[in-house]
């Protein structure tokens, strides 16, 4: 029916009845808090292009995982920055790696937070890539061999989740028959299932220590152009095993994540990236937007549009303006 018996303003007249009336709702519980990890003790580092973010020490990042914990984010995931690099990444599947060792700190502290390890190898390799390099590519298939022991490492360590994140194809199947065969079945697998090549990642490189010596990640990472090529590499990873899926970054593939909650039906992640959190912080600085405002609207959307949870450097303060009660 039309106007005047139809009026949708009836139903935002007050701020309690537009509560009332709210179809997407954003707690502290759909957030993922990334955190980075570094060599040393004693020491939180900050990330300059990403206020508010550091590089911690384990001890630090302990600390941070409890101010996670104090205000209901469930969930923390973590990258490692090793103190020493080389040709096969052997820091990121190394026992006494420096992500097995927050594992181990963090849980004995907060063994009911759940710890999820990013698994790529841009951060370990000498070379700044996602896996083994040979006259200047990127090879596939001998990567995954280390993708399967380093999934095995970080389960043994005390993840309680393991997310490949490098676009190997085949990296999820072989991570599964790793886990399984170790005694990890019960381990799940986190897919960064729709990885695009994007140029919203600027500010992780600076925080993860990790640019590539030559080229980009093109040749692995998705052309930011394609949308059904999205639906496929997902569909593989969920034939492989994947018991959840991501889709990076998040703001600018809406479409992407959307279709993929409906296509799928799995619970499915979206990763808020460095550049979204930089760009809303960058011009909050200059005055230009109310900061809290714009981000929680970007969080709501990225929830609307089909995540069960979101990977986002906001997790603390949306946290805490949730919180707050004043929104």
């Amino acid at each position: 029916m039309a106007f005047p018996t139809t009026r949708p303003r009836r139903l935002r007249a007050s701020p309690a009845l537009r509560r009332l009336v709210r179809e997407t709702e954003l707690s502290p519980a759909d957030f993922v808090l990334p955190l980075f990890v570094r060599p040393g003790k004693g020491e939180s580092r900050p990330i300059s292009s990403m206020p508010g973010h550091f590089q911690y020490t384990v001890d630090r990042a302990v600390s941070a995982a409890g101010e996670a914990v104090r205000l209901g984010v469930p969930a923390v995931i973590v990258f490692g920055i090793p103190d020493k690099k080389d040709a096969r990444a052997s820091g990121a599947y190394a026992a006494d790696g420096i992500v097995q060792r927050a594992a181990k700190a963090i849980k004995d502290k907060y063994p009911d937070l759940i710890l999820i390890a990013d698994l790529c190898f841009c951060e370990y390799t000498d070379h700044g890539h996602c896996g083994i390099v040979k006259g200047g590519k990127v090879l596939n298939d001998p990567t995954l061999a280390l993708a399967a022991k380093t999934a095995v490492s970080q389960a043994r360590a005390g993840f309680d989740v393991v997310a490949p994140s490098g676009m190997m194809d085949g990296q999820v199947g072989a991570m599964r028959r790793a886990l399984d065969q170790a005694g990890f079945s019960e381990t799940p697998i986190l897919a960064y299932a729709a990885k695009y090549a994007s140029g919203f990642y600027g500010p992780f490189r600076e925080a993860a220590e990790s640019p590539p010596s030559f080229g980009d990640r093109s040749t692995y990472q998705m052309d930011p152009a394609n949308f059904r090529e999205a639906l496929r590499e997902v569909a593989l990873d969920v034939a492989e095993g994947a018991d959840m899926v991501m889709v990076k970054p998040a703001l600018p593939y809406l479409d992407v994540l959307k279709a993929v909650k409906e296509r799928f039906g799995l619970p499915t992640a979206a990763y808020q990236v460095s550049g979204e959190f930089a760009m809303i912080k960058a011009a909050a600085a200059k005055g230009w937007i109310d900061e809290k405002k714009v981000a929680l609207e970007s969080l709501t959307s990225v929830k609307r549009a089909g995540a069960d949870f979101i990977l986002t450097y906001y997790a603390l303060e949306a946290s805490r303006w949730l919180s707050d009660g004043r929104l």
